[in-house]
C-alpha cells in the first residue's frame, strides 16, 4: 500500500516559508531547487518530505483554463496534518514561527477526545495539528527487520512473474 511521504506546497518564498516548518515542526532542509518549473526548498521530517515550491510560469503551475486556474501565483493545498506530542507547546512554536490559530480549540473537559486545532502558517496555508493522532496512520515508522523485508520481497517478485505471464 502507498504511503503519504511527499507533499507539495505553492508559496511564494520558499526560503521563508521552509524556515516556518523548521522552527515549528522541527522539519530540517533536505535540499534546494531552481529549474524551470520552480525555485524551491525541500524540507523533511525523516519520512515525509514536502516541497515547497514557487512556480515560475502558469504551465508550470497546472494551470488549465477552464479546468484548473491556480497559476504561478496561486498558493497552498488545502491542508496537511501533523501529529505532535504536545499540542501546547506546538501552538507556541506555530506562533513564534510566524503562523496563528485558525480554529479547533478542545474543551478543556475532554483533553483525550479526538480533535485537531487548526492553524495557519504564514502563507495562509492551513495546518491540523493533533496529538491523538489519525485512524490509520502511525506516528512512529518501525523499519521492517530484515526477515519481513525479504518475505515482501519475494511477494513482490512472485507478483511481477505473474503479472509477466499474464502479458
Amino acid at each position: 500500500m502507498a504511503k503519504l511521504r511527499h507533499i507539495a506546497l505553492s508559496v511564494p518564498d520558499p526560503e521563508q516559508a521552509a524556515d516556518f516548518y523548521c522552527e515549528a515542526f522541527d522539519m530540517e532542509r533536505v535540499g534546494k531547487t531552481d529549474s524551470p518549473l520552480a525555485k524551491g526548498c525541500y524540507v523533511s521530517d525523516g519520512t515525509i518530505t514536502v516541497a515547497l515550491l514557487a512556480y515560475k510560469t502558469d504551465e508550470w503551475a497546472g494551470y488549465v483554463e477552464g479546468e484548473d486556474e491556480r497559476g504561478k501565483n496561486w498558493q497552498g493545498i488545502h491542508h496537511m496534518g501533523f501529529w505532535v506530542d504536545d499540542i501546547d507547546e506546538t501552538e507556541k512554536k506555530i506562533e513564534a514561527a510566524g503562523g496563528k490559530y485558525f480554529q479547533g480549540r478542545p474543551d478543556e473537559n475532554a483533553p483525550d477526545t479526538f480533535y485537531e486545532m487548526k492553524f495557519r502558517d504564514p502563507h495562509g496555508v492551513i495546518i491540523d495539528c493533533t496529538h491523538l493522532g489519525w485512524g490509520g496512520s502511525v506516528k512512529d515508522v518501525v523499519p521492517v527487520d530484515a526477515a519481513e523485508r525479504e518475505k515482501l520481497e519475494k511477494r513482490a517478485a512472485k507478483k511481477a512473474a505473474s503479472a509477466e505471464a499474464a502479458e
